[in-house]
């Protein structure tokens, strides 16, 4: 089968990363480590996993940072994948064949990946971890019965959805209801990664928060805030004009640009009712300010807003990934600021009731009490991958959120 092959070659990225300095799309070009190849059809690493046909995958930010090589050279999270790589774990398919010890799922079944490689997909027993629920906390993501991953696209045994099939675990592939479409079914691990956010760092129930990047993962947290939490504040800052329309859309009271930084200061003090304080030099400080920050960018700029902005034991939850960089931090703990990492999700405890994130998604999803479909901006067949990726480089250009691969040659 064709599909989307990454792999990791020092000649090709060093060549690609001097070529992109000349035009952009080099990173996607004849020297690129990612490249569309026959690649073998995928097999069952064991009786208990199950291939599905895929027709949908979105293209997650973390997806496209690889290919567009924004990360840094000793991310230690490099130790936990292995080469070569299939991305892509938006993924929405139909069964096509199931292993023998397969007991839940069906042949012809419509299906959502739950990405995380956790202990049951290794065939091992449950971690301390897995068995609380908290899959994206896995200590197992290097052992077992596949190789090394954190979540199917990462992993060389556990090949993703810029592919016509995929594998998974039975425990990965989740039901979606009739009443759902493949449309909104994709968004399920957007959504839950933003639910996840949420529910472990919740506002007060009348509260202010400032969603910081109107991508998909902000734009997810204010329709679940808008879900949850009516009466809270929302503000939010947005890169791009599209953004903005769509926060207001998605329930943001006020929408602020993402430049410069010093009037997102003094507007968030403005409408918190916060003492604005000015040093010797540099941006102003909040004396109030902000109860939690939802950061989907997660750079140095945002948390360095973020501190200034958020008030006296107040939280900064990051839920994007950026290289690190320096930042001025002393508000940390001059005002005690929480500054609170949140990865992907698992089960989810709200309303008297445990289940996994995404059947959170599902169930939402089919009641109509959220409708996050119209984030969904772009779709391409799995052979334009280049003009994909290039509309997610170029976002404000195109006026893309969630871009899709919706076509796959066999």
């Amino acid at each position: 089968m064709r599909a989307l092959l990454a792999e990791n070659s020092v000649v090709r990225l060093v060549a690609t990363r001097l070529l992109a300095t000349i035009h952009p799309r080099a990173f996607l070009g004849p020297t690129s480590a990612i490249q569309l190849r026959e690649i073998p059809e995928p097999v069952l690493p064991a009786e208990d996993w199950a291939i599905a046909r895929t027709r949908l995958c979105g293209l997650c930010g973390s997806d496209y940072k690889q290919v567009f090589m924004n990360g840094s050279i000793d991310n230690p999270m490099t130790g936990y994948i292995s080469w070569p790589q299939v991305l892509g774990h938006e993924v929405v398919g139909v069964l096509e064949h199931v292993g023998r010890a397969v007991d839940e799922r069906r042949i012809g079944e419509r299906v959502l990946l739950n990405p995380w490689l956790s202990c049951a997909t290794r065939g091992l027993p449950p971690c301390e971890w897995c068995a609380q629920g908290a899959l994206a906390q896995c200590t197992n993501f290097g052992k077992g019965a596949i190789a090394p991953g954190i979540h199917t696209g990462n992993s060389s045994t556990a090949t993703g959805g810029f592919a016509p099939r995929v594998p998974a675990h039975e425990s990965q592939w989740i039901p979606i209801p009739d009443g759902v479409s493949d449309e909104a079914a994709v968004l399920a691990d957007p959504f839950a990664v933003s639910l996840h956010a949420i529910l472990r760092n919740p506002p007060s129930e009348d509260g202010t928060v400032l969603v910081y990047g109107c991508g998909t993962l902000g734009l997810l947290a204010m329709e679940i805030l808008r879900a949850l939490y009516p009466g809270v504040r929302v503000l939010a800052v947005a890169r791009f004009p599209h953004q903005a329309k769509l926060a207001e859309r998605f329930g943001a009271e006020r929408v602020l640009s993402h430049r410069p930084t010093r009037e997102i200061i003094a507007c968030i003090g403005t409408f918190c009712d916060a003492e604005e304080v000015q040093p010797w030099r540099g941006l102003p400080v909040l004396n109030g300010g902000v109860d939690v920050i939802y950061d989907t960018v997660s750079s140095a700029e945002t948390f360095e807003v973020g501190v200034r902005s958020v008030r006296s034991r107040g939280t900064i939850v990051a839920l994007g990934v950026e290289p690190p960089k320096r930042f001025e931090w002393t508000p940390l703990y001059f005002k005690e600021i929480a500054i609170v990492g949140s990865n992907g999700f698992g089960v989810e405890e709200l309303e008297g009731r445990r289940q996994h994130a995404m059947a959170w998604y599902l169930e939402w999803a089919a009641s109509g009490r959220v409708d996050a479909t119209p984030i969904l901006t772009h779709r391409f067949a799995l052979e334009d991958y280049r003009d994909a990726f290039m509309t997610c480089y170029a976002q404000g250009e195109h006026e893309a959120v969630k871009v899709l691969f919706d076509r796959f040659e066999r």
